[in-house]
This record gives C-alpha cells, structure tokens and sequence, in this order.
C-alpha cells in the first residue's frame, strides 16, 4: 500500500450544469493558491453537481466544513482570505 500525502486544507468546486458557468471563480482560486505559493497546502478539488443547482456556484472549504452557495467573485475573495489566509 502506499503512502499518499495531501494539503491541510482543501477547496471543494461543485462542477455541475450551472455551478460549471461560474469558471471565473474556479479559475480566481486556482490562480490566488499559484500566486501566494499555496500549492503544497491547499488543494482545489472539481466535484460533481451537489444537485443544489439554484444556489450556483456552491464552494466548500475544508477541513472547517464550511459550504457557501452564489459565490461572486467579490465573495471568493473574502472566503479565500478567512479560510485560507487566516
């Protein structure tokens, strides 16, 4: 068996039908964990549709556990600095 390692902290994308639309904000936080060197510590992980469509884009943030649905761009960068950041 081998041994695997992975970041502290994870960031959960829901790539569904209409969370998929919102790739401006996968994108932010893909390129927010490339610029603050981040790579070894948080993974940003796409993930089937949470089946909470009306509410897209959904994100996760683990391991806080915390769920936030119609993340904006403006919003993102507020969740990236609480939860990652902090």
């Amino acid at each position: 068996m081998g041994k695997l390692t992975f970041p502290e902290k994870t960031i959960f994308v829901c790539d569904g039908k209409k969370c998929g639309r919102h790739s401006d904000v996968r994108k932010w936080l893909k390129e927010e964990i490339k610029q603050n060197d981040l790579k070894n510590e948080v993974e940003l992980v796409r993930i089937e549709c949470t089946d909470r469509c009306k509410h897209a884009p959904i994100l996760c943030f683990q391991p806080a556990n915390r769920w936030f649905a119609e993340v904006s761009e403006r919003d993102v960068k507020k969740l990236f600095e609480e939860f990652i950041m902090d």
